[in-house]
C-alpha cells in the first residue's frame, strides 16, 4: 500500500493523474474524496484541471492512510479528522510496516 513521502516531493503541484498513480487508486477516487472531505483544490490549469500543492497531497495522504490502510469507514475518518487526535491518525508507514510483520509471519508458518 502506497503511502506519499512528501518530503522526497520535487514539484510545487502535482495533477490528479500524478497523484492519482503516486497512490495506485483511481483519479475518480480522488475526486470523490475530494467532495466527502471538503477538500479544497486551490489551484487549476487553464483546462481546468486539478493541481495539488504538497500540503494538499498531505491531506489525501490521512485520508488515504485512514481509508485504505486503516480501513476505517468514511464517516469514521471524516470524525478522525475532525478531532485531530493524533493517536486515530498515526504514521501510516507503521501502520504498513505491521501489516508486513504479519503477512510475512503467516507465510512463514505456511512455509514450514
Amino acid at each position: 500500500m502506497p503511502v506519499i513521502d512528501t518530503q522526497h516531493l520535487t514539484k510545487l503541484y502535482y495533477s490528479i493523474g500524478e497523484l492519482a498513480e503516486m497512490l495506485d487508486v483511481n483519479a475518480s477516487l480522488l475526486r470523490f474524496w475530494e467532495k466527502e472531505f471538503n477538500l479544497k483544490v486551490s489551484k487549476r490549469n487553464k483546462k481546468g484541471n486539478r493541481l495539488y500543492s504538497v500540503k494538499e497531497i498531505e491531506e489525501i495522504n490521512k485520508i488515504y492512510a485512514l481509508v485504505k490502510v486503516q480501513l476505517f469507514t468514511l464517516d469514521g475518518a471524516k470524525k478522525a479528522i475532525k478531532t485531530k487526535d493524533k493517536s486515530l491518525i498515526f504514521d501510516a508507514k507503521q501502520t504498513v510496516a505491521s501489516k508486513l510483520d504479519n503477512i510475512k509471519t503467516r507465510l512463514l508458518k505456511l512455509k514450514s
